[in-house]
């Protein structure tokens, strides 16, 4: 339950002795949260230096995507294995093992001869990314025993990654403009510093004194299950929704049947699938899961719609959605005080609300008249969010016991991970699928032109450039209407999924109490 984390923890989870003092907690707080900016900020910065990747390495369009691909899969295959292995070795020693490695791989991607090694350099960022997030987390449980102190500490930590998300459009600009596309790389490298050099002695270990034994199939069938499952989201976003997305996908399902079976029959699994029984700890994940949806679904096409329909830079696009970010974050913190007169469920249920209210404006108005109303509709969204990922997070924490706390943070990763693939690939899919349907091609255009147009707005920006003034207005106008439609349709599927969430937050969580 909610207040679970009041009771003392178990003896190996308890923080080392002379790390007691608040201070130190706080301290241990503040350096665990250089990888969590370190992840946010390198997930939106890369895409500012790809343009430059491709020119200086002669990268090919295949390529171009595995560059960005080969993070994400590798992340996301290990999230679950590396969560369990520092609850077996220690979570501080992963954390210190992995930034270790992130940062001698990020130097040395930095300064990539060629594609294949840029590639390969991203494949080892997943493996130690991997690493980070469960043990930053997890920490937190272990470190935070007090109800009230974890819950604002967690708000801190989900505030960074809401704080690294606004600073890495503007921040990999600014690199890639005065110095090279390496930069991006590189400073990785220097953000893990303070980390590995005080991590050890401000940071307490914690570890499950009963771990049990490692069981490789296991590991074999965890990573069999979310890579090809994870990959044929992604498929589905650039390519639809097909017969290969479909075949990686349902591979992935069967591998996650098999490796649910054999946790069921060990008697030390590697992830205790009984804690999905705990409707706490379920509904938490599922809120989480949606409100990464919500979020990265809308900024998916409010990104487009700032760049290609109101003609913004990426920098400039970047910079106008800070204040919604910014509102994610206040919105995190601002909550915490609140679950003590409010049951948390229902300030979960609110949150999701408030981000069904946000897609309820995007589906209402002309989107035409400026940026200022999808804008406002973000921000209503971004509060929502803010909101119910603090909760939520603490629910998953506080809903487990302490020496699984790493398990349960590499799942509540694995959410966030897939909230945030899913609301690209489904949204995204839906939007593509509706502009599709709905542009009509003005006559008079070479079916070049209009093959280009018919594919993504992108595409008609493109070829109207190139168009004669009256035939270019024309297509403009015909995509942009047919991007809007495509809009109001995605935005209103978000209402539906998110008003749901809602209510079954709502349901599920009423009975958690206040808290202390």
């Amino acid at each position: 339950m909610f207040t679970s984390s009041s009771t003392p923890a178990p003896r190996s989870a308890r923080p080392i002795k002379g790390t007691a003092a608040p201070w130190r907690d706080w301290m241990a707080l503040t350096l665990l949260m250089f990888p969590v900016l370190l992840v946010a900020v390198d997930n939106t910065a890369l895409t500012f230096a790809l343009p430059e990747i491709a020119r200086s390495l002669d990268v090919g369009g295949v390529q171009l995507l595995w560059i960005i691909d080969a993070y994400p899969l590798v992340l996301a295959a290990l999230l679950v294995s590396m969560g369990n292995l520092g609850d077996r070795i220690g979570r501080r020693r992963l954390l210190l093992v992995g930034s270790t490695g992130f940062a001698a791989v990020s130097a040395a991607t930095a300064f990539a001869p060629s594609a294949e090694w840029l590639i390969a350099g991203r494949a080892a960022l997943g493996v130690f990314g991997a690493m980070l997030m469960p043990s930053t987390l997890s920490l937190i449980r272990n470190i935070f025993t007090d109800p009230n102190r974890r819950r604002l500490a967690i708000a801190v930590w989900a505030a960074g990654f809401s704080g690294g998300a606004a600073l890495g459009p503007i921040f990999g600009g600014w690199l890639v403009e005065h110095f090279w596309w390496g930069a991006v790389f590189l400073v990785a490298t220097f953000l893990l510093l303070p980390l590995l050099a005080f991590g050890k002695a401000l940071i307490p270990e914690s570890k499950d004194a009963n771990p049990g034994r490692v069981d490789m199939p296991s590991i074999a069938l965890s990573v069999l299950t979310m890579a090809p499952f994870v990959y044929g989201i992604k498929e589905s976003a650039v390519h639809g929704f097909g017969v290969s997305a479909m075949a990686f996908m349902v591979f992935g399902v069967a591998m996650g049947v098999l490796f649910v079976r054999r946790q069921r029959q060990l008697q030390s699994p590697m992830l205790d699938v009984q804690l999905f029984g705990n409707k706490v700890f379920s509904t938490a994940i599922v809120a989480n899961v949606l409100s990464l949806f919500s979020m990265t679904g809308f900024i998916y096409f409010f990104a487009q719609h700032l760049q290609l329909v109101e003609g913004q830079s990426p920098m400039e696009a970047g910079i106008a959605m800070i204040p919604a970010l910014l509102a994610t974050i206040i919105a995190g913190l601002l909550v915490v005080p609140l679950v003590k007169r409010i049951r948390p469920g229902f300030v979960v249920a609110g949150g999701l609300s408030l981000s069904a209210v946000g897609y309820l404006v995007a589906t209402m108005g002309d989107h035409g008249s400026g940026p200022v109303f999808l804008l406002s509709a973000l921000t209503v969204l971004a509060v929502g969010v803010g909101a119910a990922e603090t909760i939520s997070n603490d629910l998953i924490l506080a809903s487990v016991p302490a020496e699984k706390s790493g398990a349960a943070s590499a799942i509540s990763e694995t959410g966030y991970e897939l909230g945030s693939l899913l609301g690209t690939a489904v949204l995204g899919s839906i939007l593509t699928a509706s502009y599709q349907h709905n542009l009509v091609i003005p006559d008079g255009l070479s079916s070049q032109a209009a093959g280009k147009s018919s594919e993504t707005l992108a595409g008609a920006v493109d070829a109207a450039a190139a168009l004669p003034a009256p035939l270019s207005e024309a297509l403009t106008t015909a995509a942009r209407v047919a991007f809007e439609s495509g809009v109001h349709i995605t935005a209103a599927i978000g209402l539906v999924l998110m008003a749901g969430a809602a209510v079954l937050a709502a349901v599920v969580l009423r009975r958690v109490p206040k808290a202390q």
